[in-house]
């Protein structure tokens, strides 16, 4: 008997199986929707953390905020906060660089601060005039007032003290209060502040010192409000021009 003889007599080899796939798709399938079960549920998580926050945040700041936006939603009233934000910090910045301030007071973030120093910060001893050295400073406040950002105003009130007179009038001849007001108001408009920006007034009392109150408003806001005034005025003056008649 040969070699050949015995390789005939061996039994055909069965050919080879491929590896059935299958399972371990099933299985890679399975764990990426386990992966991705896991991440809503993470997600779901994250959120209920990020609304309690929220939600504590609103609480402590809704004070801060102006009463007619929502603290939880970012809209155009937030935009116009921190364009006043920025205006106040520029404020803030040029009178305590150049002239001696008692107290800034924020008395709402955004929209309204004041200021309070003596008149003599601004004004020559026992005169009406603006001192020299402090005219760079209200080229600054120029520059402030004119820079307005869209849709928005930057206001300034100057606010002298006066001797109280004993009764709740003014003097009406003029005096060194009233000549400084008009003086500084004045002095502003002609170094190029917007003169529907500018407003000054006298009160009786704190003699000697002066307030300045910076508004940021709307436009629109104040064209309602100057509408509102206008009609206000119209009604008290209709009975006077009638001859008091109904």
């Amino acid at each position: 008997m040969t070699i050949r003889d015995l390789d005939l007599e061996l039994p055909p080899q069965e050919p080879e199986q491929a590896p059935d796939i299958v399972p371990v798709f099933l299985g890679l399938f399975l764990l990426v929707l386990a992966f991705f079960i896991m991440l809503v549920s993470i997600s779901t998580f994250e959120q209920v953390k990020s609304t309690a926050v929220m939600d504590s945040l609103s609480s402590t700041f809704t004070t801060v905020l102006p009463p007619t936006s929502d603290p939880t939603e970012f809209n155009a009233k937030d935009g116009d906060i921190i364009a006043g934000e920025a205006f106040q910090e520029q404020v803030t910045t040029i009178f305590t660089t150049a002239v001696q301030v008692e107290k800034i007071e924020v008395v709402q973030p955004g929209r309204l601060m004041r200021l309070h120093m003596p008149a003599s910060a601004l004004f020559k001893a026992e005169e009406a005039t603006v001192r020299d050295d402090q005219l760079p400073l209200l080229d600054r406040v120029v520059a402030a007032l004119s820079n307005r950002p869209p849709g928005l105003r930057q206001d300034m009130e100057i606010v002298i003290g006066a001797p109280p007179t004993g009764n709740e009038y003014l003097p009406l001849q003029q005096t060194i209060e009233t000549a400084r007001m008009g003086e500084i108001a004045r002095v502003l408009t002609g170094r190029g502040a917007p003169p529907d920006s500018v407003s000054v007034g006298v009160k009786s009392g704190d003699v000697g010192n002066i307030s300045i109150w910076f508004w940021v408003r709307g436009i629109e806001e104040t064209e309602v409000r100057f509408e509102e005034a206008l009609e206000e005025m119209r009604k008290r003056t209709a009975p006077e021009a009638s001859g008091g008649q109904p």
